[in-house]
């Protein structure tokens, strides 16, 4: 492991904080902060945290000793001084005389001896920061030490590894007993230069924050070296039987419905994503992966992102998926019995903790890879870094010994932890949350705006337009996907569609917006152009929905169907037909699917709009047009009964409304402004 200290950075680092009255002590804290949280071999999302003894001046004008800690919710990566709240040091001591202290009497006085009330919570770990004599200190998850202590003789190895240059901590569950046990520890060998706590991490410190920093490098990378002797290989077994398998996108959105959770209005769904890598199915696919696999997560805190243990998943063989998906349906079945057996063994009636949903987190998929599942994209993202750790982890332990993690009483205290479950927040869900949404035509104004009100209301954001370079920037900003794609071509929707069951693990919810205008005199006009228009404006839509519909049903949990067909659809405009008629036919489309498949829960309405500037209807058609009315362009554009214009963002806001009106199918929902010639009878 590199070490990556530079003088001219930190100095740098000092002179930007200082500038917003940041003390030298908290810069250089925040400089090696980021440089650890900034490598996933020893801090992923949110875990770690880090320290610096210091002063502060209090409202009073006294200069007291403070310890800026870190706090929960902030990364390490990115941390700034907010992060790192500064807590009362001398009350925090004081507290190791204690023979012992609640979690809520804990948390109680570190907020209570807070220089700043509105500052987040201080880590779980402030008191073993506060405990320890020195300066900075830093703790890390890193993957290589964790190899080294998830073994039956782990301790023996460190012992022999480090010699007299670490301490070693059995495993406790962090808080106060945690503390005060690494405080005695650290007592009997006050020369050391980190403590290794087994199964759970490695602490170092120091004078400065580049003796703390360089000291966690320095043996991490001793740890790293041991992991290359005596190193069996190949770690896994490679199945002899390799029979053809099935694809991502085949087997997604069946799996996504398995984990669905209750039903109707109050089902809750999971956003799933998935990881494959030679590495990783080399994991999944070794027979004896039902051993390791199920031994529990390399370090504690991964149980509240992945739960204890992931499901194991029959091989999907592309010639028998309906094996595949009877035994994926069993496994899932045990895995929520198991789940729900395992909480009522370990929940103490005398202190009874909250039952958390028995569903997966990871799915392990002989052959394939493995999905991770969650609330939301981002939450799903995390599970698979941290799946992937415990991978990494987990191999080079097998690779010199046999893998083992801690016991399931300890498994389930840190899971259920109420402190641990805080880092998860608690915010209210917004109303399209665990919702996947695919949006045709994306790159244009009615497309774009429909994506943004679409990720305000909580959906996964999927755009599909030509032209990639137009949606990109919007899907990175949504945290969504941005697929190139003709909806005019089967293979173009057909591997779109894959796209988004890879990244997401299906569909809910399709906005079928991608369209064009032609003109003409419905007697005159070229049949190729019609046929044309036929294509995009109505075989298009028929296309896409056909494919969301084949998805949403394999779900088994509904979905929606959204058609913007216009105003042409019921007041055809003149010299608009080859436009206006498969615009018709796309209305009756959305009703069709509305009869055929709302006893599959899918429900299926259009939006019908006018005059809406957009790639349709741009500034140049705008112009043109008013002129030839003799109108302004504004007098022009608000032309309707509300004498107002219509703007793609109120299309957009239909959209979502039509999406949220869970008993309403079948419905054309009219945004015009008011237009008694395109008003439905």
């Amino acid at each position: 492991m590199k070490n990556l200290w530079s003088d001219r950075d930190a100095r740098a680092c000092v002179r930007r904080y200082g500038r917003q009255d940041v003390n030298a002590d908290v810069a250089r804290r925040i400089y090696t902060a980021r440089l650890l949280g900034g490598d996933p071999q020893l801090v992923l999302h949110g875990g770690g945290n880090t320290s610096v003894k210091t002063v502060a001046t209090d409202i009073t004008g006294e200069v007291i000793d403070v310890l800026c800690v870190k706090g929960s919710g902030w990364d390490m990566g990115d941390i700034e001084p907010p992060g790192l709240p500064a807590v009362r040091l001398d009350p925090l001591r004081q507290l190791h005389s204690l023979d012992s202290l609640s979690d809520e009497e804990m948390v109680n006085v570190q907020r209570r001896n807070l220089l700043d009330s509105k500052s987040p919570n201080p880590s779980v770990e402030t008191l073993l920061h506060a405990f320890l004599p020195h300066k900075y200190v830093d703790h890390t998850h890193s993957t290589a030490v964790l190899a080294l202590t998830d073994q039956p003789d782990g301790a023996k190895i460190c012992r022999d590894l480090y010699g007299d240059r670490v301490a070693l901590v059995p495993y406790i569950m962090p808080g106060f007993a945690l503390a005060k046990a690494c405080a005695q520890v650290h007592a009997k060998h006050p020369g050391v230069e980190g403590l290794i706590l087994l199964k759970h991490g490695i602490f170092t410190f120091g004078e400065s924050a580049e003796e703390a920093y360089g000291r966690m490098i320095d043996l991490v990378s001793l740890a790293e070296r041991r992991l290359k002797t005596g190193r069996r290989n190949p770690v896994f077994a490679t199945p002899k039987a390799k029979p053809r398998l099935a694809k991502v996108a085949d087997i997604a959105p069946r799996l996504r419905g398995m984990l669905a959770q209750g039903e109707d209005e109050n089902q809750k769904r999971f956003v799933m994503t998935f990881r494959t890598s030679a590495a990783i199915r080399r994991f999944v696919s070794d027979p004896a992966a039902k051993r390791y696999s199920q031994q529990g997560t390399v370090t504690p805190d991964h149980a509240i992102r992945i739960k204890p243990k992931p499901v194991i998943l029959p091989t999907p063989a592309r010639d028998d998926l309906d094996g595949f998906f009877r035994g994926a349906a069993r496994a899932i079945k045990q895995y929520e019995k198991a789940y729900r057996g395992y909480f009522d063994r370990q929940n103490d009636p005398a202190d009874p903790r909250t039952p958390l949903d028995p569903a997966p987190r990871v799915l392990l998929v002989p052959g394939l890879g493995f999905f991770a599942a969650g609330g939301n994209a981002g939450a799903a993202s995390v599970a698979a870094d941290v799946y992937e750790n415990n991978i990494e982890v987990i191999t080079d332990a097998e690779a010199i010994g046999r893998y083992r993690s801690i016991s399931e009483s300890d498994t389930f205290d840190i899971e259920h932890w109420s402190l641990e479950q805080a880092k998860l927040g608690s915010a209210k869900e917004k109303p399209l949350a665990r919702q996947i949404v695919v949006i045709t035509g994306a790159g244009g104004a009615i497309g774009q705006a429909t994506a943004r009100a679409f990720g305000a209301a909580g959906a996964e954001v999927a755009l599909l337009d030509l032209n990639t370079r137009a949606i990109a920037p919007l899907a990175e900003e949504l945290g969504g996907v941005a697929v190139a794609c003709d909806v005019t071509r089967d293979r173009d929707v057909a591997r779109a569609l894959a796209v988004v069951c890879e990244r997401f693990g299906g569909l809910d919810i399709l906005v079928s917006n991608a369209g064009a205008a032609w003109q003409g005199r419905i007697g005159e006009v070229d049949e190729k152009l019609l046929r044309e228009s036929f294509e995009l404006n109505f075989f298009a839509h028929q296309r896409v929905a056909s494919a969301a519909v084949a998805i949403m049903r394999a779900q088994g949990t509904g979905g929606v169907l959204l058609f913007n067909t216009s105003k042409q659809a019921v007041n055809p405009g003149k010299d608009f037909g080859p436009y206006g008629l498969p615009k018709a036919a796309t209305l009756f489309l959305s009703r069709q699917y509305a009869l055929d498949h709302g006893a599959d829960g899918i429900r299926s309405n259009a939006v019908n709009a006018d005059r809406i500037r957009s790639g349709l209807l741009t500034d140049k058609m705008v112009q043109a047009r008013s002129t030839a009315r003799g109108l302004s362009e504004e007098d022009y554009m608000a032309g309707n009964l509300l004498g107002r214009e219509v703007l793609a963002e109120d299309v957009a806001r239909a959209f979502v409304d039509l999406a949220l009106a869970d008993k309403t199918t079948a419905a054309v929902l009219t945004v015009d402004g008011g237009n008694i010639e395109a008003a439905l009878r």
